[in-house]
């Protein structure tokens, strides 16, 4: 019997993060590290609106692109917090979490040899998604000593005539590195320049924790070549309500309608009227959780320097990307045995990329409580390690 299963799927490697998930997932009194999800619950007044619109039956399809109101509030929530103009009728797209908005832009950008340059390391998602869309991955390695930032110059090295989107993953998980307003504007001379198209990951953007976060989409002549893809999981704690948009010119929104129309037919209709209550009433929600963030952040960094472990100073999402080079054990080694010895579960840097060896990633979306016992169990294993 021939093989049922795609040539193209079985290239594809399965989440390093899911592995480590598992793995502690059986593991008694262990301690993780390992998942991007906030330990805050939704919001109260978030999720009475979704229970309200269950109780009075709003149990229908909404329209494909997504609620009206609800696209009316994301235009106005970017505006009011990134001078982003967007249409809400036809530049406005409603799409299951940020990851379908990522899976069906590239699948509506991209035809077949495509180049899609992916910085690395970054979100999972891109590679694979790149890879289905029929593109190419074109992978440009971030380096610590740029604050794993994107440079003009490693971007012009990894053009060629076959370039057509370059994935903008900022404020970047794994590393928690941002990009300011000088260093996108030194990538966007290059796109305009060069004639590429920017699909830009903004998921973390409202978890900054030096100065306002910028999008490349407002840089003068990118609004035009930028798909901007946000979403509620991780400002607003609604991992489990599976929400996100796109935004962009019409000409790609259109087509990456047809896309979900056919895959998806509409995002949650619970889940739509929940967020429109996000965006009118939680911005106070949002600053709230994102201080809690950096005060964790702040935490982990003192950690680090007791500990005597090398980490550049992440300035989004929340994430730290220590690097454990010194102790000569790959990532994956150094997490297994971590996770053995310690029952403290943090995820290798290889999960995100190649480039990721060397380090871990660990979030810091746990409260302060279990953070300080993983700190203290990952402390006691440095000390074993440096006898």
């Amino acid at each position: 019997m021939r093989s049922p299963i795609s040539q193209q799927i079985t290239t594809i490697r399965p989440s390093g993060i899911r592995r480590f998930f598992d793995l502690v997932s059986e593991m008694k009194d262990a301690v993780s590290l390992g998942v991007g999800e906030p330990d805050f619950d939704t919001p109260w007044h978030i999720r009475d609106e979704g229970i309200h619109s269950l109780d009075i039956g709003r149990t229908f399809y909404t329209s494909n692109a997504g609620l009206k109101e609800l696209k009316e509030e994301i235009c106005k929530y970017l505006d009011r917090h990134y001078g982003l103009k967007y249409e809400p009728s036809d530049e406005t797209l409603v799409t299951v979490g940020g990851s379908e908005a990522i899976d069906i832009a590239m699948r509506a950008m991209t035809d077949p040899g495509d180049e899609i340059i992916i910085p690395q390391p970054s979100y999972v998602s891109y590679e694979p998604c790149a890879i289905l869309a029929g593109g190419k991955p074109v992978i440009i390695e971030l380096k610590e000593e740029n604050e794993f930032r994107l440079t003009k110059r490693e971007l012009l090295d990894a053009i060629t005539d076959k370039t057509k989107i370059l994935v903008m993953p900022f404020p970047n998980n794994p590393t928690g590195a941002i990009m300011e307003k000088e260093d996108l504007e030194e990538i966007a001379k290059v796109c305009i320049e060069k004639d590429i198209f920017v699909l830009s990951d903004e998921i973390y953007s409202a978890l900054t924790y030096k100065g306002e976060h910028i999008s490349i989409a407002s840089i003068p002549g990118m609004r035009e070549r930028t798909v901007v893809i946000n979403g509620f999981s991780k400002s607003h704690a609604m991992t489990g309500w599976r929400l996100g948009y796109a935004c962009g010119p019409k000409v790609i929104i259109e087509q990456m309608l047809k896309i979900h129309q056919f895959a998806i037919m509409c995002a949650p209709t619970t889940s739509q009227y929940a967020a429109v209550e996000a965006l009118r009433a939680g911005d106070e929600d949002v600053e709230n959780m994102r201080q809690e963030y950096d005060g964790r952040r702040r935490f982990l960094m003192h950690r680090f320097r007791q500990m005597g472990l090398k980490c550049f100073e992440p300035f989004g999402a929340f994430y730290v990307f220590p690097s454990i080079q010194q102790f000569n054990m790959s990532s994956e080694e150094f997490a297994e045995e971590l996770l053995k010895s310690q029952k403290v579960a943090v995820v290798p840097g290889t999960a995100f990329g190649d480039c990721g060896e060397g380090f871990l990633r660990i979030s810091y979306a746990y409260s302060l409580d279990a953070l300080k016992v993983a700190l203290d169990r990952m402390e006691a294993f440095i000390k074993e390690l440096n006898k």
